[in-house]
């Protein structure tokens, strides 16, 4: 059963991107862009009931930062999440980092039947906690790929996952006394005010094929970048004027956000199994594996390539894929049979690995931060400003007293 879904998503994928051709083909890209017309019309629909408050968001009375994009996966978010969770706990807030928990699954029974039996009474259908900023409290499974590799990586960091962020921002305040919120993949979630939206576009496909889902990748249409606060580029290389269009057509939709170019950085090589780290350096001329299963694996391979390695051997699975022992052992197998040094995955994919007692062929991830190329002063402002507000004027009457 998991197999024929990752097949028909595989194909859905391949129609929307127009990699299949052919009639059967040609016919169910015409349905869907019929459909494309409808959800067009209920997202215009559901902006205008807020902006008119006939739905109403609600104000938790703490900042929230909201840092999303306008189209499916693929903009390299969960580096950017966790660089301003970074940033402005170093800054002295309190963050908790509210996330949906894609493809994640419940606790099992007999984990949920022995908090019963203990006589606690938690909150009917509370959120999870993933990390309660000390500590690791649920694994990958359960969590979802991405909060877990944030809640790994970030110390004093809360961690909640629920599709309802209302109720875990709320959570967040009451349990663990957040004073900031941060809304993963948040830009469409409505329901809670944003005092800022950080918006992303992959340099290399800012807006998908230009269609909105299901024809497309687009959640909305580019026109409402106009609610962004900033807007970061991601993937750039730092070439002069690489995005100098681009731009342009941000200037058409958002004349004010700030417009922060970064990229993602590879910084060194973790062995999934020991944890021990090699530097980069390490794939210059080598023949690899390459295993991920993320939106835009394409990128991947070519930072890999970029760093000098050779990939021999590629398997590409569906974004979000959870990895069978037999799938890793059979590439792992594969991987030695061909002569592999070395196999090379994603973080997030290894989070998602099975634990395995061999490794023919010694498997890392590469670990990946973001770098700021340009602008860098907007962001560094951007932390000061909510970390150090500015102190409210004193009224004159009440300065005029505090000398007596």
């Amino acid at each position: 059963m998991k197999q024929t879904l990752e097949n028909l998503e595989q194909f859905a994928i391949a129609v929307v991107l127009e990699r299949r051709q052919g009639k059967r083909a040609t016919v169910l890209r015409s349905a869907l862009l019929g459909l494309s017309q409808i959800y067009r019309g209920l997202v215009k629909l559901r902006l205008w009931l807020y902006s008119n408050r006939i739905l109403r968001e609600r104000n938790l009375g703490c900042l929230v930062v909201s840092i999303g994009n306008l189209t499916v996966g693929g903009t390299g978010k969960t580096p950017v999440v966790e660089k301003f969770a970074r940033s402005l706990q170093d800054g002295g807030r309190k963050v908790a980092i509210l996330s949906r928990g894609y493809k994640s699954v419940k606790p099992p029974l007999g984990e949920r039947l022995a908090t019963f039996l203990a006589g606690k009474q938690p909150e009917i259908d509370p959120p999870r906690v993933v990390s309660d900023g000390s500590r690791l409290l649920l694994d990958s499974k359960t969590a979802g790929d991405e909060p877990y590799m944030l809640a790994s990586n970030l110390r004093n960091v809360v961690v909640i996952t629920d599709k309802d962020r209302v109720k875990s921002g709320l959570h967040a305040i009451k349990k663990f006394n957040c004073d900031t919120l941060i809304l993963d993949d948040g830009l469409q979630y409505l329901r809670l005010r944003h005092r800022l939206d950080i918006v992303l576009i992959d340099r290399y496909q800012p807006f998908g094929n230009e269609f909105l889902l299901p024809r497309g990748t687009l959640r909305e249409p580019p026109k409402n970048l106009k609610r962004a606060s900033y807007i970061f580029i991601t993937k750039c290389t730092g070439a002069p004027g690489e995005n100098d269009a681009l731009k342009d057509r941000i200037r058409l939709y958002n004349r004010t956000a700030e417009i922060i170019e970064c990229t993602h950085q590879p910084k060194y090589l973790e062995n999934v199994a020991s944890r021990e780290r090699i530097p980069l350096d390490s794939l210059q001329n080598l023949e690899i594996g390459a295993v991920s299963g993320i939106a835009v694996p394409e990128s991947f391979e070519g930072g890999l390539e970029r760093l000098g390695a050779r990939i021999t051997i590629r398997r590409q699975f569906t974004d979000h894929h959870r990895y069978s022992e037999q799938e890793i052992i059979t590439f792992i197998n594969d991987c030695r049979d061909a002569g592999v040094k070395m196999i090379v995955t994603t973080e997030k994919d290894s989070v998602r690995f099975p634990r395995l007692n061999r490794f023919d062929v010694p498997m890392y991830f590469l670990r990946v931060e973001i770098g700021i190329l340009s602008n860098e002063e907007s962001f560094t402002e951007c932390i000061d400003r909510i970390c150090r507000p500015r102190p409210v004027p004193m009224a004159p009457a009440r300065w005029f007293f505090s000398f007596f």
